[in-house]
């Protein structure tokens, strides 16, 4: 008989834990935006609909200034003024990233990267939504 109890992944897989938790000091040292990362981190959970996720990034980004007019209208970021080319840019590379599809012109995606961050801040903001989606998925499977 299968129990129905959450798995505690840092518990049976504490090296492998440990190691994913590491990354993100590495790529924070790439020093983007602390309001493109909140942001990020915080569109793909709301997509992955990984509602601790969710929770965390919002409090998190509230922490560091973020206003709650914007965290409001992260959902429809595309219909809205309040958000800077740059974010736009980065919120448009992490909805292509955590949802995949194969129309998807990820070159003109990059194109609009390349007008607001270096070739290291892109590198940096692709591990972050890979990461943020490997977490999404780690949290969404004890649902």
């Amino acid at each position: 008989m299968h129990s129905a109890t959450a798995i505690e992944y840092h518990a049976i897989v504490p090296t492998v834990y440990r190691a994913l938790e590491q990354v993100h000091g590495r790529i924070d040292s790439v020093a983007l935006p602390r309001t493109v990362h909140h942001l990020v981190q915080l569109r793909a959970s709301q997509i992955n609909a990984c509602a601790y996720c969710v929770d965390m990034h919002t409090r998190e980004a509230r922490t560091d200034g973020e206003t709650n007019e914007r965290l409001d209208r992260l959902v429809v970021w595309r219909h809205v003024e309040c958000f800077l080319p740059a974010e736009r840019a980065a919120l448009a590379w992490t909805e292509a990233l955590t949802t995949l599809s194969l129309d998807t012109d990820y070159a003109a995606l990059r194109a609009q990267l390349r007008e607001h961050f270096s070739e290291a801040q892109i590198g940096a903001l692709t591990m972050e939504i890979a990461m943020i989606n490997l977490w999404n998925r780690i949290n969404v499977s004890n649902h």
